[in-house]
């Protein structure tokens, strides 16, 4: 006789074993499953007259399990857990998707489109991260990140290039006198620059050369959504990403008074884990959809 010939123990009196078995005490148990204290006990003495092995013993301070009980204990939870496992992927679950962003990529780039992406995908959630800090996909929970570097990012990552680092200058064009549609190295002497990465000197360097020299005004910021806002208040010219700017370019909320363009040296990619589940590939290339 093989083991799949053997007699199941009734359902009732194996749910019993294994949640008294947790608890080491009957009443948890029954509280638990529903039933009486009694009921618990009368289905772990039927169990043990069907089995003929002494699961539990009875102590002054309540229950222990024998050897013979631990050992079934350990294959019979086992299996409850495999049936519940089984049942949730039978489940339909919402499929949740966490990106992890740059605080200036959420409000300058993200924000705006996901509108167009909720309408195209209503059935996965979105949870947008903005942080600057370093996430890990693993202890963190994180499904994919936009983030800005130069691969190789690690052997578990697959990385796909989103958006290069092209550097403009812009500024509102409440700031350009009429007729002007280029500011000169002296015009900027006049204004305020604006700049979170101290990439000024080189831009000034690639537009005007040796003029390049001069003595310009400068605030530096630590996010370059506010060198963009404050550009767009008309309080100066700003460098930015050109696919942070393109629809304020568009529109014509901000225009570029320098028409030169430089690379900033750390472009930003998507990353993810390597053969990601289903929603975190439509969220991905949804994304990827949006590259020049």
């Amino acid at each position: 006789m093989n083991s799949s010939d053997t007699p199941l123990p009734p359902l009732n009196s194996l749910r019993a074993f294994e949640a008294a078995g947790r608890h080491l005490n009957f009443r948890a148990a029954a509280d638990e499953l529903g039933v009486t204290q009694s009921s618990v006990a009368q289905h772990v003495r039927a169990l043990e007259a069907r089995l003929d092995i002494r699961l539990f013993t009875r102590e002054a301070r309540g229950l222990a399990m024998t050897d013979s009980g631990r050992l079934y204990h350990r294959h019979i939870a086992n299996a409850f857990r495999e049936i519940q496992e089984a049942t949730a992927l039978l489940r339909p679950r919402p499929s949740g998707v966490t990106i992890s962003v740059t605080p200036t990529f959420a409000s300058k780039w993200l924000i705006n489109r996901l509108p167009e992406f909720t309408a195209a995908h209503p059935d996965i959630d979105l949870r947008v991260l903005a942080t600057e800090a370093v996430m890990s996909f693993r202890a963190d929970g994180i499904d994919l990140a936009v983030r800005q570097g130069n691969p190789p990012f690690g052997a578990s990552l697959d990385a796909a290039l989103l958006f290069p680092q092209a550097i403009v200058a812009v500024c509102s064009p409440s700031l350009l006198h009429e007729g002007e549609t280029e500011m000169t190295l002296e015009r900027l002497s006049e204004l305020v620059l604006f700049d979170t990465h101290d990439l000024w000197p080189r831009f000034l360097a690639k537009a005007f050369g040796k003029k390049s020299d001069a003595r310009l005004k400068g605030v530096r910021f630590n996010q370059t959504t506010l060198s963009i806002d404050a550009a767009l208040a008309g309080q100066g010219v700003a460098l930015a990403s050109r696919f942070l700017v393109e629809r304020e370019l568009a529109s014509g909320r901000l225009v570029q008074p320098i028409k030169a363009e430089i690379h900033g040296g750390q472009d930003f990619h998507l990353l993810s884990l390597k053969d990601p589940p289903k929603p975190v590939r439509i969220v991905r290339d949804w994304l990827l959809s949006h590259r020049d």
